[in-house]
């Protein structure tokens, strides 16, 4: 019974059970008992697989950068890889017979590294650090029209790009350029806010300006309007004087100095103090003679 081995499948492993040339027994996560001498135990992973990469590329400006993400496959028909590859396993430690499985996991390596390298040299180094989500979708859609891992039965789920870093060196460079970027946005700002104040204080001064103007408009539109009131006021006033007088004009003399002294006299009680002067006495005798 030494050469009889109980083996129990996990629920992620396609098992067959190969004996005599044929598949005795096939299916996800079986368990049977074999003959170690005339028996092979083929295991074949079926789950989602995801491994890490780091590859070291050029982009389309000559830039060196390290491209980080995450490949995410799955093996879609485990006969056909059994076809292809040897996925044998050692009934008793559970461990492969060849290094074809690690081959298989170089060789997908091996696809996206390509088809990553064919797409970033199409970027520059800006748009590659950027465009993370797009480069990524680019790659993807190249690795599922790969003939080789489609021969293999390889389904391409899902890849995703973490970091695209340029060197050190570079990464100084754009950092330097990108504050200086920065800084002059700034100062565009600063220019800005400087000269819409000195815009407002313009249009306040304007407004300023424009208030003593009409100001002084207004001013200048009354003194000619007083100025013309007077001026109307003066020409009646005169014409009333003249029409007063008018009757005077052609009387003697002697009549109008005898209506002004009666004019005197009837208003005697108004008159405090009367001074007649030698011309006025003399005129008035010399008008008697």
């Amino acid at each position: 019974m030494f050469f009889i081995t109980y083996y129990k499948g996990e629920p992620t492993e396609y098992i067959f059970k190969y004996s005599g040339g044929k598949v005795k027994k096939e299916g996800v996560g079986i368990s049977f008992f074999s003959f170690d001498l005339n028996t092979t135990i083929i295991s074949i992973p079926v789950k989602t697989i995801d491994f890490p990469f780091i590859f070291n590329e050029i982009t389309a400006n000559y830039q060196a950068v390290t491209v980080q993400g995450q490949f995410t496959y799955k093996i879609r028909s485990p006969h056909e890889v059994m076809a292809i590859l040897d996925f044998s396993v050692d009934p008793k430690t559970n461990t492969y017979k060849s290094e074809d499985p690690s081959k298989l996991s170089q060789r997908i390596i091996n696809s996206v590294q390509e088809s990553t390298r064919a797409e970033i040299q199409q970027y520059s180094l800006e748009d590659a650090i950027k465009k993370t989500g797009i480069l990524a979708k680019a790659i993807l859609d190249k690795i599922k029209k790969d003939g080789f891992l489609n021969s293999l039965s390889i389904d391409c789920l899902n890849i995703s790009i973490t970091a695209v870093t340029p060197t050190p060196e570079i990464a100084k460079a754009l950092e330097a350029d990108y504050r200086e970027t920065l800084q002059k946005k700034a100062d565009e700002a600063i220019y800005s806010r400087r000269a819409a104040a000195v815009d407002q204080e313009r249009k306040i001064k304007e407004n300023e300006l424009n208030s003593r103007i009409s100001l002084e408009k207004g001013r200048q539109q009354l003194v000619e309007l007083d100025g013309a009131n007077r001026l109307r006021e003066a020409e009646f006033k005169s014409k009333v004087s003249a029409l007063e007088l008018a009757p005077f004009k052609d009387l003697d003399p002697r009549l109008l100095l005898a209506q002004g002294l009666k004019s005197l006299g009837e208003n005697a009680s108004k008159i405090g103090n009367l001074t007649i002067t030698p011309d006025l006495l003399s005129a008035i005798l010399n008008e008697k003679r």
